[in-house]
């Protein structure tokens, strides 16, 4: 599982601007899936106006440039539903006037009632998300759109680690699978996804630091890539 043999302009510059915003960081954190994986990342610290135009800035960069054809968006609860909003407003302002809707976790039983907020789904719908650890909110949101008539098309996420998911085993176990989240959405519930940036992104950015902690950094991540790493 080698890097790519040139970097990516626009996942360098998302890269660059995750660690400068303290949303990507380094250290020792614990996963959903329960490993200890040398960095972290954490959409929710995209706190500010800047910071949440300039993620939309370059969910829209990549998006355009993946030649994606949807006719609206969809952010799941919760970190979803900034994203989907800021990336609505981005599009617009670049000439892709997109409506855009987003579902709440509980029923509302007054006003409009129901799950849902925003635009009616309808056509082709591309879900934006942050990251994707078991793909379990991407296929929640792919039943809720079919639901409600529409289809579910694309997935846009902000990072793709990269990793094996996990299933529970039938004896209640916790095993890794030879796939990762992104893999089994794309090929078993048909969608293409569009990540602004990868695992191989951020070895790449980190390979060409000169900062010696940088290094290091960089040989914990690919210590971790190579036990739970796929291609």
């Amino acid at each position: 599982m080698s890097t790519p043999s040139a970097p990516d302009p626009l996942a360098q510059r998302f890269v660059q601007f995750a660690l400068q915003a303290g949303v990507l960081r380094f250290g020792e954190f614990k996963t959903k899936a329960g490993r200890l994986s040398p960095y972290f990342f954490n959409a929710g610290l995209f706190d500010d106006g800047a910071k949440l135009g300039r993620l939309a800035e370059c969910y829209a960069e990549r998006i355009l440039g993946c030649g994606l054809d949807f006719d609206m968006i969809f952010g799941p609860a919760y970190k979803g539903i900034p994203l989907a909003a800021a990336l609505a407003v981005e599009l617009a302002r670049r000439g892709h006037n997109k409506p855009f809707a987003f579902n709440r976790k509980e029923a509302k039983d007054h006003g409009e009632g129901g799950t849902l907020v925003g635009a009616p789904l309808r056509g082709r719908v591309l879900i934006v998300d942050d990251v994707m650890s078991a793909g379990t909110a991407a296929r929640e949101s792919i039943a809720l759109i079919r639901g409600a008539g529409a289809t579910p098309h694309a997935l846009a996420i902000a990072l793709d680690r990269q990793e094996m998911a996990t299933e529970v085993a039938p004896d209640g176990s916790v095993r890794d699978v030879p796939h990762s989240a992104v893999q089994y959405v794309q090929r078993e519930l048909g969608l293409t996804v569009c990540a602004i940036a990868r695992l191989d992104d951020l070895l790449h950015y980190l390979e060409r630091q000169q900062d010696p902690e940088m290094a290091a950094h960089r040989q914990r991540v690919l210590a971790y890539r190579a036990r739970y790493g796929v291609s």
